[in-house]
Parts: structure tokens; sequence; C-alpha cells
């Protein structure tokens, strides 16, 4: 099957492409990418006319955790390729802490096979950084390397032992492997529910200090410096574990970092009301953190967006604030609220498309998130000015705990594809 977008925006990120154009696939692949006029195409060949909308890569989603195996009554292989295509996801990284952990060569090998079935996103797995993910001893870090997993990592939870770090830091640079750290000293945020201040003293629920975070930033750092490890920090959220890693990126060390939507849409005050959808690990920060995330973004500080999902169960929200499961789904979300940032005047377009495309896949080593003549035709089409309102319970998926509930976004997926194949809209 050959087919002709037509009537487009292209935009390419990894090139810095940005113009009217057409694209032409043919057999799952890029073959061509050109200016030529719109007009009738040839018999035999599929058009799709754009109406104008961007055509720009499949997303690639640096973050996510599921609910299969261990979980799947929160989500499924299945359900969560549904939400990826709605929100243009093609490349999906997923966290090993699933039931079993992904901590051996058979599991890494496992879930992606389970993502290559649904035929609609390319599902890569962290291998566990920890057996178990339990912090007490390493995994087997080469195999799993060599087993295709893209980083190794507790998930959400932080490796605790600077010794364990250390090793790992040092056992990761012979493979050429990158750590993937949750920045916050565990034994400070123990028990809490949202960031210690104000607002948390007021609703009367345990707080966990902001500085839980660059406490760990600062550790990991000296510790990447000692050992000339690979080090990644995910969804980092306040301005002070920012600076840090924009001194070390300043001192030239390999360190690295991303953000998910909430920290760079939503402040602390999404909680009131004891709002459970909003809990999340680490919790909502003040505005002023907010606006240093977002300057951080628009620097190049913060490498990549990732979507953060953590899909839970209606009984895991329907608790009091500070016993109910922290977590918010993002697949569907992750483009719109990234677009956000555009509306305004924060990223230009391709800023922003580039923060959940190439910066991603660069940073990991993959060959996606570009629009390149002989790659596969992993695309997303989609309006950037197309408004909706973000609706829990009508999202696609089995997970709908979203922070966003009732926010209206401007920036509507229309079509996503995957190795040619159309697999949502």
């Amino acid at each position: 099957m050959t087919t002709i977008f037509d009537n487009v925006r292209l935009i390419d990120p990894a090139s810095g492409l940005d113009r009217p154009g057409r694209l032409r696939v043919e057999g799952g692949r890029i073959v061509g990418i050109d200016e030529s006029p719109s007009g009738a195409a040839p018999e035999g060949v599929e058009r799709i006319d754009g109406g104008g909308a961007v055509l720009c890569p499949g997303l690639v989603d640096l973050r996510a955790s599921l609910g299969e195996p261990g979980h799947e009554y929160r989500e499924t292989f299945k359900s969560a390729a549904k939400a990826a295509a709605a929100g243009g996801i093609t490349t999906l990284a997923v966290l090993p802490d699933s039931a079993p952990a992904v901590d051996d060569p058979a599991m890494a090998r496992f879930i992606a096979a389970r993502g290559g079935e649904t035929g609609s996103v390319d599902v890569l797995p962290y291998g566990a950084l920890t057996r178990s993910c339990a912090g007490e001893e390493l995994a087997e870090i080469g195999l799993l390397h060599e087993a295709g997993c893209v980083a190794l990592t507790d998930g959400r939870r932080a490796l605790a032992s600077p010794r364990l770090m250390r090793l790992a830091l040092s056992y990761a640079r012979a493979f050429g492997a990158i750590v993937v750290q949750h920045p916050e000293e565990p034994a400070l945020a123990k028990g809490g529910a949202a960031t210690e201040g104000e607002l948390a003293t007021r609703m009367g629920l345990p707080g966990i200090p902001a500085a839980a975070e660059a406490l760990m930033v600062a550790r990991d750092i000296r510790l990447a410096k000692l050992t000339g490890g690979r080090l990644h920090f995910g969804h980092v959220s306040t301005g002070e574990a920012i600076g840090l890693i924009r001194a070390a990126k300043a001192e030239g060390l390999a360190v690295s970092c991303d953000t998910a939507p909430p920290y760079f849409d939503l402040n602390e005050t999404a909680i009131g009301d004891f709002r459970t959808y909003a809990k999340l690990s680490p919790p909502l920060r003040p505005e002023s953190d907010r606006r240093a995330v977002c300057e951080a973004l628009a620097d190049g500080t913060i490498d990549a967006i990732a979507s953060d999902h953590m899909p839970r169960d209606a009984d895991d929200k329907r608790l009091p604030f500070a016993q109910a499961a922290s977590g918010g789904t993002g697949l569907v979300t992750l483009l719109g609220v990234t677009l956000a940032r555009v509306h305004d005047g924060t990223l230009s377009l391709i800023e922003a498309i580039g923060l959940v495309t190439a910066r991603p896949a660069a940073l990991f080593g993959l060959r996606a998130g570009r629009l390149a003549v002989g790659d596969a035709a992993d695309l997303c089409l989609f309006d950037p000015e197309r408004g909706w309102r973000v609706e829990a319970g009508e999202l696609p998926g089995r997970a709908q705990n979203t922070p966003f509930d009732g926010r209206a976004l401007e920036g509507r997926v229309l079509g996503t594809w995957k190795d040619g194949a159309r697999v949502f809209g």
C-alpha cells in the first residue's frame, strides 16, 4: 500500500523541518518528503488530505507504568496501546515495577513481545536496577541491557543506598547503559502525601519537603562524577533540583532529566478539596517550582517530556487523600498539555514537538521520533488549534485517573500511524 499525506505542515525537530509539504509512505516506510503541490493521487495510491494540520513523527514516551503483568485490572497492554494511539504515541518505554518485576532477560523479552502484539505501539522495557526493584541487591545489569532494556531503574522507588548507586553507575558504564533515578530521598518522603508547606498544613496532610528531590539529585550527581556513569532523573519537579542538573550539564557530566505535564501545567492548589486524582509522585509543587520547570523546558535543561502514565483503579483513589494511591494517567493528554506551553509562548511548536519525539529518542538511542526517508512511518497528525475537554470516564483505555479532569486543551490528535498502518482516527 502506498499512501500520500498531502496538504500538511511537516514538522521534524530532528532535522529542523517545518514547512508545508507532502509525505509519501510505501511498505510501511517513508519513501519521500517533498513540497509537491496538491493534486489527485495516482491510481492505487491512497491520498490523505491533512487539511493543513501538522504531521510529525509518532510521539516517543520515555516513561509509563502499566498494570500488566500483575495488576491487569488497572491497565493491560491492549488498553494502554489504545490510549497511546489516541495520544499520538507510537513508542512507549515501560517501567519495570510490574509483578513480577522486569529483573531478568526473559521478562524483558516478554514485555517487548506483548507490546508488539498490539500492532500499534512499540513497547520498550526498562530493566530493574535491583532485584524485584527492592533496592537491596543489584539486578543483572549487563544481561538486561543485552536483552534490549532501554535503561535501568527501580521505577518510582528511589535507590536509597549510595553504595549500590555507585556500583550501579559503574557497572552500567561498562555496558554503555543509562541509570534512571526517581529523585526523592525516601526517608524524607516516607508517609508524605503533599509538598510540605502552608497548603499541606492547612489541609492537615503529612508533608514531603521539596528538598527531598534536590538532596537525591545532588547525591547522585556527585556519584555520577565519581564513576563517569550516565545518569538520568525522571519527572523533575523543583527549581532547586533543576539548578543542580543545569550546573552538572555545564560541567560536562553525563546527566540528563525529563519532566511530566503535571509539573509544568499544574501546581499544588490542584489538590484542593482533597482531590485524589491530583495526588502524584512526586507531589505537585508551589507555583514558583512550576515556573522553574517551564524555564528549564525553554532553555533546554530538561531533555524530554514523558507522560508519567500511572494507571490506578477507582478503588485506589476513592480513599482519604493521605491513604489514596499516587499516580495519574497521561497517555492521551501528553500532547495536548505540552501544546499548552506553545499557546502561552513558553515554547515554539517545533521545540515542543521535539521534547516528545526527537529528543527522548536521541537520549536513549532509539531509531524513532523523526521523519526520514527509509525510516518506519510512525506518524502523528494533529490540529494544534482544535479544542477539547479532558473528561475522566470517557478517555480511551481502561485507566481514567487523570489529574487534568475538566481541563480544556487546544491540540487534538486526528490520526496515528504505526509502520504506515492507521491505528487511530
